[in-house]
């Protein structure tokens, strides 16, 4: 019951997240300027995040797409924690990124311990 919780909230937070940077959002805009990053790779990163949140709510259905994809945005989150970073941002910025990254390996745990049973 935790995997399909966590899959289900995780996939509509990242296809949301994805959405807004693909449509343009204006603090999306803004935040793409801050790190430094072209609005065109704040589309794929947007992309990325929207297939990765569809991918994970997949894997309740298909796992070896819901292992990969939450694989890819942990990778991903990974990332923007990096560039957090080096944007200088406060830990209240920074913490969103790395508590999604962390859920991402949940489920990824959580899909290895369903193999088990």
């Amino acid at each position: 019951m935790t995997l399909i919780a966590l899959s289900w909230l995780v996939g509509v937070a990242y296809a949301i997240g994805g959405v807004a940077k693909l449509a343009g959002v204006g603090v999306m805009r803004k935040d793409a300027e801050h790190f430094g990053f072209s609005y065109r790779l704040y589309r794929l990163i947007g992309a990325l995040e929207l297939l990765g949140g569809i991918g994970v709510a997949a894997g309740l259905l298909l796992k070896p797409i819901g292992l990969a994809a939450a694989a890819g945005l942990a990778l991903l989150m990974a990332g923007a924690v990096v560039a957090h970073v080096r944007a200088k941002d406060p830990v209240g910025k920074t913490a969103p990124a790395a508590v999604c990254g962390l859920l991402c390996i949940a489920i990824i745990v959580l899909h290895a311990l369903s193999l088990v049973d």
